[in-house]
């Protein structure tokens, strides 16, 4: 069973480590001692406890068959007559949107505004990081 650092734990969770401290101390997560005499957190325990964060948070938009959906913060639109480009900041990670200019501004997008980036993709990859082949 792979044991992720209390930091990376963090990280994955887009929270900082004094919370993932907090949610072990309160008994939320629980931890482990890893073979160098650190916490860490069992990667399968820190999956469902991931999924029920998730599923706590709630889904105050309209229904979708859609099931990737990133709050985030509008960080800049580059607009021309037609088209536009929409970067949003959700939590770690950039997203950049192409659009109609005209969607642009019925949605009112403009940098520090929240939105919400809904992903559907036929097409995801997923590499693994345990080095595995």
């Amino acid at each position: 069973m792979a044991h992720i650092r209390i930091s990376d734990a963090a990280r994955f969770l887009g929270v900082s480590d004094d919370t993932v401290r907090r949610w072990v101390s309160a008994g939320s997560l629980p931890s482990v001692t890893d073979a160098g005499g650190r916490m860490a957190i069992e990667g399968r325990e820190l999956a469902q406890f991931a999924k029920s964060q998730a599923a706590s948070s709630g889904d105050a938009g309209a229904a979708s068959s859609a099931r990737n959906r990133l709050v985030g913060l509008v960080t800049a639109v580059k607009a021309d007559t037609v088209m536009a480009q929409v970067e949003l900041q959700c939590g770690p990670f950039r997203v950049v949107s192409l659009m109609s200019s005209e969607a642009v501004d019925e949605l009112g997008l403009e940098p520090g505004s929240v939105a919400v980036a809904v992903i559907k993709s036929t097409n995801v990859i997923i590499e693994s990081l345990d080095g595995a082949s």
